[in-house]
């Protein structure tokens, strides 16, 4: 673990922020200056507004020590998630353990486009699958905004199933979610108002050209989605018929080229297009299905 030389107690918050922001930008992250004043205000323990309201009071030794180490992390290109153990998600603060993904804010435009399309339905008893669940970001949203919802989260790994598990009990809805470990839906044998899912999608030849946040810290198992970067839509797609209630519907996270590919999957599998829809950046995020009339 790497210390970042120079941050010293005696430092007023002002300064001890510009120092990391440009210890930050000189490592090549982004969002330096967000990235330091987040950082900043975890070491010293302070609100926002706490800092507003007196930037020039000193940092003292013991967060000084705090910062330094978190700086020199998070110019190692360590993300602030990992290094603070959480990260805000919706509405909501979600914890984050090395063995799963990161969520990232693109992820709630599925969250989003699930509410619109089940406006009509919001007060009445879902069942929800959620399909590698992961750090359970995308359940413990849509369970607090489906107050009667009840769900089953699935993921392979044993340790993001622990890791969903505490997230569902942090955000007040364990309760109504169990907690699967398994492949997919091989051991599901229900229906459900709504299938969600952000699998795996990147081609794993590509995976050793993304930024050192996901390679050195996301594991594998959450981003290859093998040769193409579509295997598991295949796996997935296969089961929705016998997965999706008379009115079910069932939303992907895809990655921003394979909007027509999933879509052919899914039609494939006799669903109907219902949606698809942009992230905040303008790239094609999701795609919804239907459960066709014609589907027994």
């Amino acid at each position: 673990m790497s210390e970042a030389p120079g941050i010293d107690g005696q430092l007023s918050r002002a300064q001890a922020l510009a120092l990391v922001a440009e210890k930050l930008a000189r490592a090549g992250v982004v969002e330096a200056r967000g990235d330091a004043r987040a950082l900043l205000l975890a070491a010293a323990g302070l609100a926002h507004a706490e800092y507003v309201l007196a930037p020039e009071t000193p940092l003292g030794a013991a967060a000084a020590r705090r910062l330094a180490d978190f700086t020199g992390r998070r110019a190692a290109r360590e993300p602030v998630s990992r290094i603070l153990g959480t990260r805000g998600f919706w509405t909501l603060d979600l914890g984050v353990t090395p063995g799963v993904l990161d969520p990232r804010p693109d992820t709630e435009t599925l969250v989003e486009l699930a509410l619109e399309l089940l406006r009509a339905r919001r007060d009445d008893a879902l069942s929800i699958l959620d399909l590698g669940t992961g750090s359970g970001a995308i359940i413990c949203a849509l369970l607090t905004e489906f107050p009667r919802a009840r769900a089953i989260a699935v993921d392979l790994s044993g340790s993001a199933c622990a890791a969903a598990a505490a997230n569902l009990a942090r955000c007040g809805v364990r309760e109504r979610a169990s907690v699967l470990r398994g492949r997919w839906a091989e051991a599901i044998a229900s229906r459900f108002d709504l299938v969600v899912s952000n699998p795996p999608y990147v081609r794993g030849g590509d995976i050793a050209g993304l930024d050192p946040e996901v390679t050195r810290h996301d594991p594998a198992l959450a981003l290859d989605g093998g040769a193409d970067g579509l295997d598991c839509y295949r796996e997935i797609a296969h089961d929705l018929p016998r997965l999706l209630a008379a009115n079910g519907v069932a939303l992907f996270e895809i990655g921003a080229d394979q909007r027509e590919a999933v879509a052919a999957l899914l039609t494939g599998a006799g669903l109907d297009i219902a949606a698809t829809r942009r992230d905040s950046a303008g790239r094609e995020r999701i795609v919804a299905a239907r459960r066709a009339a014609s589907l027994p």
